[in-house]
């Protein structure tokens, strides 16, 4: 036998030993450390897990973030609690886990529960087949992740027949001249390709020197292009975030979509602004933006154009409406929010009209009676009674005004509550005795307290006001019946309450008597002096102190009106 034949025979022969030996040393290599990097995996797995079950607000969310996470990530995932029970379960459904036996006596459970990271192979009881369990301290008590145990074994089962097939190969390609020369050049460049993906990855290439100078030159070329891009895209991602953090962080809810209408991004104002979480899906911006002012907006940003200003109204609430077309298609929306505003231009526009209204009838009453007084020589008597008329019109506008200016002090913050123990009946009969004069149309005051009710944390001003516009309106409308002032203990609270024996009030007013310069009768209010704004210093002198006001009433049968105020 020439060298040649020699030489390949024993090359040859060297290959088959060579891959043989291959073979079983892979085949026990693989086992071990794709068994110690499915755990590595597993565990880092785990630790996801764990970091994303704190933003479960409660354990009823549990079965239902497991099913999820183990759905994303192609796991099995089980919470198990410090007795054994099974929590969650990503495998079973929630109405069968009751039948779940007690995990307290596995073994990666027992040595999860006492803080160390515990793992096992074994068949599973519950869904019948070989996994790969590992499990980490946490949750309800222990976290367990799992794959089936046939995923290692398939991996295996794949290398062992690349390595055959690779045997197969080199034993085709002959020589030990051939087969080393081929292996001096191929590793190399094997690392090369490795190196590539990895940069791809965003990973660090391992590339070392193996004497080839071209090679060599190669790599640190790639070496110098990895470190170029990483700190590139570090740079990129820093940009992102801040962008991101400033969007979040606006009181404008922007929305950003593909071409065809496809949510990109959306902040959490513009989720809170449409009726969504921050978790939740968004389905195509058309189908968000339900009004017709705001589909056609959409539309016009959708073709290309720019839409400034635009005012459109979803359901209850009002926006203002800019976007922008994206140079690759699509569109940025901006959304701010006008509901409160044009809420707040409603009520200054109707504070307007009904104070001026309110100034109009004693201003006419003035300006006709002066006029009266400087045009004619009136009788003394009709002078007196004309200015009479005057001076009490004119105390009606300084009341108005001087309401108007408390109720405005207390809405501002400018007015603080200084807090005391407050007797209640005195300060009742204080308020009444400076209403209610002498005369036959002088209504009854009935005071009946609680023996544990005479008593409240209040400012000693705040409550006489209250009590005083409280007892004035109820001897308005009952100027011949009686007027009741009762207080009532109740857990944290003394209930107050004014009762009269009046008109009574409909039920269609009652929500709204606290409004400002809301009447249940104008004409009568009016012609009795009331100002339309002691009902709402009342609600927010008593919201002041932390209590709330109701009204009760019905036609014919009087009115009750109850505060709430801290008990001693």
């Amino acid at each position: 036998m020439n060298f040649a034949a020699r030489l390949v025979s024993t090359t040859v022969a060297v290959l088959v030993v060579t891959v043989l030996s291959l073979v079983f040393a892979a085949n026990r290599s693989l086992r071990r450390d794709l068994a110690g990097e499915s755990r590595a995996s597993l565990e880092r797995d785990a630790q996801l897990v764990l970091r994303g079950l704190a933003q479960v607000p409660d354990s009823a969310g549990w079965q239902s973030f497991v099913r999820r996470s183990a759905r994303a990530a192609g796991l099995r995932i089980t919470l198990i609690d410090s007795s054994g029970r099974v929590r969650a379960e990503s495998d079973v459904a929630e109405a069968e886990l009751g039948r779940i036996e007690n995990h307290a006596k596995r073994p990666e459970v027992v040595d999860a529960l006492s803080g160390r990271i515990g793992s096992d192979v074994r068949t599973s009881t519950t869904v019948g087949k070989p996994y790969l369990y590992v499990a980490i301290k946490g949750g309800p008590g222990a976290i367990r992740v799992a794959i089936p145990d046939e995923v290692v074994e398939s991996t295996i089962r794949q290398a062992q027949r690349l390595v055959l097939l690779a045997a197969g190969f080199s034993l085709v390609l002959g020589t030990a001249l051939a087969w080393w020369t081929a292996r001096r050049i191929a590793s190399p460049l094997d690392d090369i390709g490795t190196a590539v993906q990895s940069i791809a990855r965003g990973q660090s290439p391992n590339l070392g020197v193996v004497g080839i100078p071209d090679i060599d030159r190669l790599s640190g070329r790639l070496r110098d292009m990895h470190h170029e891009l990483a700190t590139r895209f570090d740079a990129l991602r820093r940009k992102q975030a801040e962008t991101t953090a400033i969007v979040d962080s606006m009181l404008e809810g922007v929305l950003s979509c593909g071409a065809k209408g496809e949510i990109i991004t959306a902040n959490p104002a513009a989720r809170r602004f449409l009726g969504y979480g921050d978790q939740d899906e968004l389905p195509p911006l058309p189908i968000l933006l339900r009004s017709k002012d705001a589909q056609e907006a959409l539309d016009q940003a959708l073709a290309g154009e720019s839409v400034a200003d635009r005012e459109v109204t979803m359901g209850d609430r009002t926006y203002l409406l800019n976007a922008r077309p994206l140079p690759a298609g699509g569109t940025v929306v901006v959304i701010h929010d006008l509901t409160r505003l044009k809420r707040l231009e409603t009520v200054r526009r109707d504070f307007v009209a009904n104070a001026s209204h309110e100034l109009k009838t004693p201003l006419t009453a003035i300006s006709g009676y002066a006029e009266t007084l400087l045009a004619d020589r009136t009788d003394p008597a009709i002078t007196r009674q004309f200015l009479e008329t005057i001076l009490a019109n004119a105390r009606r506008m300084q009341r108005l005004v001087d309401d108007q200016l408390d109720l405005s002090r207390i809405e501002s913050g400018g007015w603080l509550p200084t807090r005391e123990h407050v007797a209640i009946e005195p300060a009742a009969r204080e308020a009444w005795g400076l209403l209610v004069g002498a005369g036959p149309a002088r209504p009854a005051l009935v005071v009946t307290l609680d023996p544990i009710a005479n008593f409240v944390t209040a400012d000693p001003d705040a409550l006489r006001q209250v009590l005083g516009n409280l007892l004035e309106n109820a001897a308005r409308y009952a100027p011949s019946g009686t007027v009741t002032v009762s207080a009532r203990a109740e857990p944290g609270f003394t209930r107050i309450s004014i009762s009269d024996t009046g008109t009574g009030i409909t039920s269609e007013h009652l929500p709204r008597i606290f409004e400002r310069f809301y009447r249940v009768d104008p004409g009568r209010s009016r012609e009795q002096g009331g100002t339309g704004l002691g009902l709402a210093i009342v609600k927010h002198l008593v919201e002041g102190h932390g209590g709330r006001v109701e009204a009760e009433s019905e036609l014919g049968r009087g009115t009750t009106i109850h505060t709430w105020w801290a008990a001693p």
